[in-house]
């Protein structure tokens, strides 16, 4: 009886060649990976968010994935039109913030420097400004916050 199974990995990739209907616009992926995006994530929600709402309006409605795909379109070039402008109006900050959210376990308080120096960049050239989504009226955002307390939940 074996003890050890060797691994079996194809070489072939997995693409689907079927076209999309021509009623489906064509859109490019987005381009970024998971530390960017997680950067851009709150700008991202600010400036798509007509699209963003169009889009989980349209998935409420009807379940069906391609009942949503011009609404997903959307979204994407949205997307991409900010990390666009992003790497265009504060590229040095961007790469700052999401490399170092890359090599700190994608943790945001362990980038706090970086991310002030990102969000006045984006404020002054684009206009967006950072709110956390369900922050309390009144409160300071948590990024704001030079010696933010941090209570452990577990306890």
């Amino acid at each position: 009886m074996a003890t050890h199974l060797s691994s079996g990995f194809t070489k072939t990739e997995f693409v689907d060649n079927t076209p999309l209907p021509e009623n489906v616009p064509k859109v490019d992926e987005v381009g970024a990976t998971s530390a960017p995006l997680k950067s851009a994530s709150f700008f991202i929600g600010q400036y798509c968010k007509a699209y963003n709402e169009d889009f989980m309006l349209c998935k409420a409605e009807n379940n069906d994935p391609e009942h949503c795909l011009k609404e997903g379109r959307k979204v994407t070039r949205c997307a991409i039109d900010l990390i666009t402008k992003l790497r265009e109006n504060c590229g040095k900050e961007f790469d700052a913030h999401w490399q170092c959210l890359e090599n700190h376990n994608q943790e945001l308080y362990a980038c706090r420097k970086p991310e002030r120096t990102f969000n006045t960049c984006v404020f002054e050239k684009l206009g967006l400004e950072k709110k956390i989504p369900g922050t309390p009226e009144g409160f300071e955002q948590i990024h704001n916050k030079e010696n933010p307390v941090i209570r452990n939940q577990f306890k």
